[in-house]
């Protein structure tokens, strides 16, 4: 049984979908039961047919999945279209976490620290989305 203990962010898998996360995710909630959240973009957005999904979560007791029709800039590849998705606090633990992970960020802008979803690639070449829930 969810508990709202467990409804709260965790450490899961992300997974990019291009174009298809909403129907991605509903089918693996068909699978695994569990809760479904959806964070849709109001307005079209090229090169989408449909309203993509900026951020999606399915939270069961078995398993916990994120994940986005956003694509990275290199675009949908074997391979990168999964990530360690890790839930942080606040943006102060973000930016620490970044500096931990990348190293020096001098050049890191600034702007970024507002956005729901970063995505990073650390020193061994593994991909990060670190997620903060929207402020209330």
């Amino acid at each position: 049984m969810l508990t709202q203990q467990n409804k709260s962010a965790k450490f899961g898998v992300f997974i990019t979908l291009a174009g298809n996360c909403k129907e991605a995710l509903t089918f693996y909630q068909s699978c695994f039961g569990g809760e479904l959240f959806l964070e849709i973009l109001e307005m079209p957005l090229n090169p989408y047919s449909i309203k993509p999904v900026i951020s999606g979560s399915l939270i069961s007791e078995r398993i916990v999945l994120y994940g986005s029709d956003l694509v990275h800039d290199e675009g949908y590849q074997m391979g990168n279209h999964l990530a360690i998705y890790f839930p942080c606090r606040n943006t102060s633990e973000r930016f620490s976490l970044i500096k931990q992970l990348v190293g020096d960020i001098e050049d890191f802008p600034m702007e970024m620290k507002k956005q729901r979803l970063i995505e990073i690639t650390d020193l061994f070449g593994v991909r990060w989305i670190l997620g903060v829930s929207p402020e209330k």
